[in-house]
């Protein structure tokens, strides 16, 4: 949901025989050089216990609601050149959520909202990567919450310096941010006030801190 130069490149292998018969000349046969087999980038695993995405959310249109799902899996590949290489798979467990208030809690993980005995897990999968600036990019890919997936964009700034951890790994972090509308995955539960607001509001921002431990 980020990484730092990472060493890894692309070998190239070219083989090469011509083959002479002595009996009457022939033309020489070369074998086409071999096309070189694509190198998966490092594989950087993102760290559950030290990443977490949390988000913001209007009450009563006179205040902002912060929660954070705690839950955040995943994997980063990259093969620390080309930022077009770089790939993200992660997942949220939705029963993860914690607004600091369990009766809320409880109303999100139910079928008003997020409906997670019926989907469990929300995604991203990355698409397209883009330079924004020294030390920033951005990350198109399809976001899928409640069985609906979308097109979202991050932002992303980072990745921070490479540091071994006190067991000896390697590891990475990075922040995003992103901004996405509720109702655009089917989560439309509300209720009017008498003054005409809502309860709840439909834009919801995204902020994401993600630390990512290197696979040997």
């Amino acid at each position: 949901m980020s990484i730092k130069s990472i060493c890894g490149a692309l070998a190239l292998v070219s083989m090469m025989s011509i083959s002479f018969v002595s009996a009457a000349p022939k033309a020489s046969k070369e074998k086409p050089a071999a096309q070189p087999a694509a190198q998966p980038g490092i594989v950087w695993k993102i760290d559950s216990g030290h990443t977490t995405a949390d988000f913001s959310v209007r009450h009563l249109m006179i205040s902002n609601v912060r929660g954070h799902f705690s839950k955040v899996s995943g994997n980063v590949n990259y093969d620390g050149k080309d930022l077009k290489s770089l790939k993200i798979d992660a997942a949220i467990e939705v029963a993860s959520v914690d607004t600091g208030e369990n009766g809320r809690d409880e109303h999100l993980k139910n079928a008003d909202f997020f409906d997670a005995a019926k989907f469990p897990t929300m995604t991203f999968k990355s698409k397209k990567v883009k330079s924004a600036g020294k030390g920033k990019f951005t990350v198109m890919g399809d976001l899928t919450i409640k069985g609906v997936t979308k097109e979202v964009t991050l932002d992303v700034e980072g990745p921070t310096e490479q540091i071994k951890d006190m067991q000896g790994g390697t590891r990475v972090g990075a922040s995003a941010t992103t901004k996405i509308n509720r109702k655009d995955f089917g989560i439309t539960w509300n209720k009017a006030l008498d003054n005409g607001s809502s309860v709840v509001g439909d834009d919801v921002k995204v902020s994401i801190e993600v630390e990512a431990v290197k696979q040997k």
